[in-house]
């Protein structure tokens, strides 16, 4: 939004981008994330995990990471994908994950931004310190008697040659002129050092005073990081597990179990006619 904030081809209202996406998931990815779902949903509990286990953190963090998924989308968007036993506790959880989002990410960037601002901050000032410094200096040779060099020399020039010419290199004019352009070639070069030292200064106050702006509005303002494409819904069918599949696989066992059991017994007869 501001001149410098976002590099030529960012814009604030683009979208799908691969880079952008991969920071989305390092993001989702994170403890932060993790901690304040696991703490605010109350898992270990909703899992039945038991808190007197050896290794309860351990179950914990893969059950979670079974549960709860992130990937990007073909189209360079992030797609959260929450399983749990109840469809309206997964839409909260997928929910809540993408608020977190934007909360984590922008307490990232705020942490660095008041780092940056002060240090933005201090440049600035000591930089208009230097140049109130410098203006205070040239004050004092205006009081001297110095405003605009070159232009004092060439018009004191000129007036000292008639001066000469008409009253003679000795006269009292042609004295007072001289001595104004002895002030000027005493202070002239402090002056025009000065002053072309300041013209630089103030145009690095400019720019710096941009930057001071843009860092005060890191730290003040919120430019939420995501666009929500859609928002997470209970299912209204079990994801997993599929009770058809259930069903297919009761049965697969029981007629192997039914084979082998048929096999032993078909077994058991011929080693009965043997003997």
């Amino acid at each position: 939004m501001l001149p410098q904030q976002f590099g030529v081809n960012q814009d604030v209202l683009q979208f799908g981008e691969e880079q952008q996406a991969e920071q989305l998931l390092q993001i989702l990815n994170s403890d932060e994330i993790k901690n304040r779902i696991i703490e605010e949903f109350d898992l270990m509990r909703h899992y039945r995990i038991n808190p007197k286990a050896k290794y309860k953190y351990t179950k914990l963090q893969k059950k979670y990471n079974k549960n709860i998924s992130f990937r990007r989308t073909e189209f360079m968007s992030v797609e959260i994908k929450v399983l749990d036993e109840s469809p309206d506790t997964a839409a909260m959880i997928a929910n809540r994950i993408a608020a977190l989002l934007d909360e984590v990410k922008n307490k990232i960037q705020k942490e660095r931004a008041v780092k940056a601002l002060a240090i933005v901050e201090n440049e600035y000032l000591a930089l208009k310190k230097e140049i109130e410094d410098k203006e205070n200096q040239l004050t004092e040779l205006r009081f001297k008697g110095v405003h605009d060099y070159e232009r004092q020399v060439a018009a004191l020039t000129e007036q000292l040659g008639s001066a000469i010419v008409k009253e003679g290199p000795g006269s009292r004019k042609a004295r007072e002129i001289q001595n104004m352009l002895d002030t000027l070639a005493k202070y002239g070069g402090l002056y025009v050092s000065l002053r072309d030292e300041l013209s630089l200064l103030k145009e690095e106050l400019v720019k710096l005073k941009t930057k001071y702006d843009q860092a005060k509005v890191d730290v003040n303002e919120f430019l939420p990081a995501t666009f929500k494409v859609n928002m997470a819904y209970p299912a209204e069918r079990k994801t997993y597990p599929v009770r058809s599949l259930i069903v297919l696989l009761s049965f697969l066992s029981s007629l192997v179990f039914t084979m082998i059991v048929l096999a032993v017994v078909e077994n058991i007869r011929q080693t009965k006619r043997e003997d």
